[in-house]
């Protein structure tokens, strides 16, 4: 329909994209069915609420409990201190769900039920398992429950969830730890693009470690958007844990097994072994706080210490050097007390290669006590390649895979009413030049274009084409405009006309674009 602030036509039913306004379905101006056409019909109905007003205290204080990172609790106070509403909690029917006991027709809304089957599923989890659920959400339970959700559904599990639990006599979460959204390749994720990436696929080509250890890297303890760069996804990876981690075991097991026959040395003095194990508790502390990235950096700066003292030892040249042999079996096996110290710090992340070095150096599972404990005189078992590298091949598969997975739709939308020649002829349609292009500052979906129109003449336009184009990308590419559109006052700024695009809108927009040989001014006819 019609934003009712800006007055842009085909907006959706709650927010414009031309002007980047909320409000309410109600207040759209001619509201029409996108799919049929039809004018939606207000109905009276019904509904069932919870008094979340009721829990306005309660709440204030958890969210400054420390439950929760900073900005989110900062985020929450302006509803706190815009005063709580009472939260509508049903739905009509049709609707997907539990449908309300004494009530047909009504459903509970997903974002009631749903946190309860976090519940529900860990109780199958605890009955197959022979734990107590109450031990974990009992109201004065010392266990530690944790929730990790993207940032657009944190008024779900930080306001109406902690209410929820605190009225049923449940304990509440210990954290709830809200994460951005992820992008790639700088660009929110699209089918077209093939960049809309299923877990499937991505499993059919790639290891899950690969991805964890590479969201692990970028994640922080803020609220922070994450990018999926691919030509950086594979950098890393293949760098950091194959490059550094996976190298010092292959290296140093190559002559602990060719030249010892798999045994360790009889004694573990390296100093650097002790700074290792004295970085536990910092790396801890990022883990606890979420600060994934910082973890992993600390583990890869003493994966470099490692690596700098096997090319310092340099054991290859040692082996050819007479009576040097045990400082060789020294030095590997150091390498190799290295590998198992930062295996331990990384099993959180990669669960997999803790596993295949566990059995690789034949040890128990590793575990964060043992950080202080060193292999020696130990047998190790023949190596294997624990990770290998990341073919860039590989992505490029599923990326293809992925646009052929997602074939654009044929469907076409309705034709409008048809014109008289004479309405067709008063749009004046030009040729223009995209010279400058901008974020703007508050709103999501809106980029300011400065567009050439020839002769000296420059326009300002706001294009809701953000989800689409980087503003990087369009400077210097030649569009259309409406080039008579009466100046449209909006919240950022005047826009002086309008460029044309097709598409469905968010991500899957493209502009239009002239053939060779026209330029700014040009009229098009």
């Amino acid at each position: 329909g019609t934003c009712p602030k800006c007055k842009a036509e085909r907006q959706y039913g709650d927010n414009c994209e031309a002007c980047g306004a909320t409000y309410d379905a109600t207040d759209l101006l001619n509201p029409m069915s996108k799919l049929s056409g039809a004018t939606p019909v207000l109905k009276q109905s019904t509904h069932f609420f919870f008094a979340l007003s009721n829990f306005t205290e309660f709440l204030t204080n958890w969210t400054r409990s420390g439950a929760l990172q900073v900005q989110v609790a900062n985020k929450l106070a302006e509803w706190l201190d815009a005063g709580l509403q009472d939260w509508d909690i049903s739905r009509d029917a049709p609707y997907f769900g539990f449908e309300i006991p004494g009530a047909p027709g009504k459903y509970f809304y997903v974002w009631l039920d749903a946190p309860i089957g976090y519940m529900a599923a860990f109780q199958k989890y605890c009955e197959a398992n022979d734990l107590i659920f109450d031990d974990f959400w009992k109201k004065d339970s010392t266990c530690e429950v944790h929730h990790f959700i993207g940032k657009d559904i944190i008024n779900f599990h930080a306001l109406f969830w902690p209410a929820v639990l605190h009225t049923a006599g449940y304990r509440t979460p210990s954290r709830v730890h809200a994460h951005g959204f992820a992008t790639i390749n700088g660009l929110k994720m699209s089918k077209s693009r093939g960049t809309f990436i299923n877990a499937r696929t991505y499993l059919d080509h790639l290891d899950p470690e690969y991805l964890r250890y590479y969201f692990a890297a970028k994640m922080s303890a803020g609220v922070d958007d994450l990018d999926i760069n691919l030509d950086d996804f594979v950098q890393r990876v293949n760098s950091d844990v194959v490059g550094k981690v996976v190298n010092i075991a292959s290296r140093c097991a190559g002559f602990i097994n060719k030249q010892f026959d798999g045994q360790l040395a009889s004694t573990s003095d390296n100093p650097i072994l002790a700074e290792f194990s004295e970085a536990s508790e910092t790396i801890a502390l990022h883990y606890e706080n979420g600060d994934y990235g910082k973890a992993l950096r600390d583990i890869m700066a003493l994966a470099d210490k490692a690596n700098q003292y096997i090319d310092e030892h340099k054991p290859w040249v040692l082996i050819k050097e007479e009576g040097k042999r045990h400082l060789v079996q020294q030095v590997c096996s150091d390498g190799l007390n290295f590998y198992r110290l930062l295996v331990t710090y990384l099993k959180p992340v990669l669960p997999r290669l803790a596993e295949k070095s566990e059995a690789f150096l034949g040890i128990a599972p590793l575990v964060w006590d043992d950080l202080d404990t060193r292999l020696t005189g130990h047998t190790i078992n023949k190596f294997n390649p624990l990770m290998t590298r990341i073919e860039p091949e590989k992505v490029a598969a599923i990326v293809n895979a992925s646009m052929a997975a997602e074939e654009p739709s044929m469907t076409t939308e309705p034709e409008s009413p048809t014109i008289e020649f004479d309405d067709f002829a008063k749009v004046d349609l030009r040729i223009v030049k995209i010279v400058k292009a901008e974020h703007v500052e508050g709103a999501d979906k809106l980029l300011q274009l400065t567009l050439d129109l020839g002769d000296d003449t420059t326009r300002n336009v706001f294009a809701g084409i953000k989800a689409a184009y980087k503003p990087e990308d369009l400077v210097g590419k030649l569009t259309v405009m409406v080039a008579n559109l009466a100046p449209r006052k909006m919240k950022f700024g005047v826009s002086e006309g309008m460029v044309l695009a097709a598409g469905p809108g968010g991500e899957d927009i493209y502009l239009l674009e002239p053939d060779n040989g026209a330029h700014p001014g040009m009229k098009v006819s």
